[in-house]
C-alpha cells in the first residue's frame, strides 16, 4: 500500500463522525503549558501517516464557470502543485471587464454592511485555507460568505481530483444550465480510517432530482446507516446517527433541488459538509448531462 507522509491541520482530521475523542483540546493545552501563544496553538499542525488516495501531481489545474451569473460574475480558479503540494490557490471571480471581485471596493463596502465580510476579506482566507490544510473537504466556510465558501470547496475539490490524475484539461462549469436527465452517481474509492466510503447518487428527471440514495459502505458493502452499533454509539455522543443524518440530506438535496440550500445536521456536521460538496459535483455533472460515474481516490490518514 502506498504510504508517505504529509502535514495536516490537526482541526481538519478532526471529524464529527469519529468515534474517538481528536484531542485536538489536549494539544492545545499541552502548548499552553510550553508557554505557546495563541497563534502558535490555532497553527499547530500534526504529522499523519497517509494510508490511501494518489498523491497530486505537480502541475498548474485550471476551473472556470462558463456564464457569467445574474449579477455579472463567474468563478476563476487556479491551483499550482509542486513537488506534490498545493503551493499556490487563485479563486475569484471576475466580471465581463475582467475585474476581480475581491479588489472591487464598492461590493467590498455593500457586502461588509450586510454581513460583515466582502470578497476582499473571504477570497483571500479561502486561498489561504487550501494551500495550508492541502485538503478540500478540510477547508471552513468562512461565517458571512456561506455560498462562496461552499463553492470554493466544491471546485477545489474537482481541482484536487484532477492534480491526483494529473490531468491538466481546464475544467469548466455550466453553472446556469439546466439538469440534463439520468443517473449520475460518485463513490469513494478507500475506506477511511474507520472502514467506511461515502457513495451518492442523483436521479434527474424532468429537469428536477426526483431521488438520492446516499451512504457509507464497509468493506463488505453494508450501509452505516443499517448498524445499529455506530448508530447507538453515535447518537449517545452527538445526539444522531446514520439512521438519522443520512436521509436527512438525502431528502433535503430532492426538498431544495441544491447542494447549498441542503441544511447541516446538528451531530453531523463533517458528513453533512462532505455531502454537500459531494452533491454540487454531481450537480455540475447532471448540469453537463456526464452521467460517467465519478471515483473519488479520497485521501486517508492513519487514526
Amino acid at each position: 500500500m502506498f504510504k508517505f507522509k504529509k502535514i495536516v491541520p490537526a482541526v481538519a482530521l478532526s471529524l464529527a463522525l469519529t468515534l474517538t475523542a481528536c484531542g485536538n483540546d489536549d494539544a492545545a493545552k499541552d502548548e499552553e503549558k510550553k508557554g505557546a501563544d495563541e497563534t502558535q496553538i490555532e497553527n499547530k499542525v500534526e504529522e499523519k501517516e497517509q494510508i490511501a488516495g494518489a498523491a497530486l501531481q505537480d502541475g498548474t489545474y485550471t476551473l472556470t464557470e462558463k456564464d457569467f451569473d445574474d449579477h455579472g460574475w463567474k468563478v476563476n480558479f487556479e491551483i499550482t502543485v509542486a513537488d506534490g503540494k498545493i503551493t499556490e490557490s487563485k479563486f475569484d471571480y471576475v466580471n465581463e471587464e475582467g475585474l476581480l471581485k475581491s479588489e472591487d471596493e464598492a461590493y467590498q463596502e455593500r457586502m461588509a454592511d450586510k454581513t460583515g465580510v466582502g470578497p476582499k476579506d473571504f477570497v483571500p482566507a479561502l486561498n489561504k485555507q487550501l494551500v495550508e490544510k492541502q485538503a478540500a473537504s478540510s477547508v471552513e466556510v468562512v461565517s458571512g460568505a456561506t455560498s462562496s465558501s461552499e463553492t470554493f470547496i466544491n471546485y477545489a475539490q474537482q481541482l484536487v481530483q484532477a492534480a491526483q490524475k494529473g490531468d491538466t484539461t481546464p475544467i469548466e462549469i455550466d453553472a446556469k444550465a439546466d439538469l440534463k436527465d439520468g443517473v449520475y452517481s460518485l463513490s469513494e474509492k478507500n475506506l477511511d480510517a474507520n472502514g467506511w466510503r461515502t457513495t451518492l447518487s442523483i436521479t434527474v428527471a424532468g429537469g428536477k432530482i426526483t431521488e438520492v440514495e446516499y451512504d457509507y459502505l464497509d468493506k463488505d458493502g453494508n450501509k452505516k446507516s443499517e448498524n445499529e452499533v455506530y448508530q447507538e454509539k453515535m447518537a449517545e455522543k452527538t445526539g444522531v446517527g446514520p439512521k438519522d443524518f443520512v436521509p436527512a440530506l438525502a431528502n433535503s438535496l430532492v426538498e431544495t433541488q441544491d447542494a447549498a440550500s441542503v441544511e447541516v445536521v446538528t451531530g453531523a456536521t463533517h458528513s453533512s459538509h462532505a455531502f454537500k460538496m459531494y452533491a454540487a459535483q454531481l450537480i455540475n455533472a447532471a448540469q453537463k448531462g456526464d452521467t460517467t460515474p465519478i471515483e473519488v481516490d479520497n485521501i486517508v490518514f492513519a487514526k
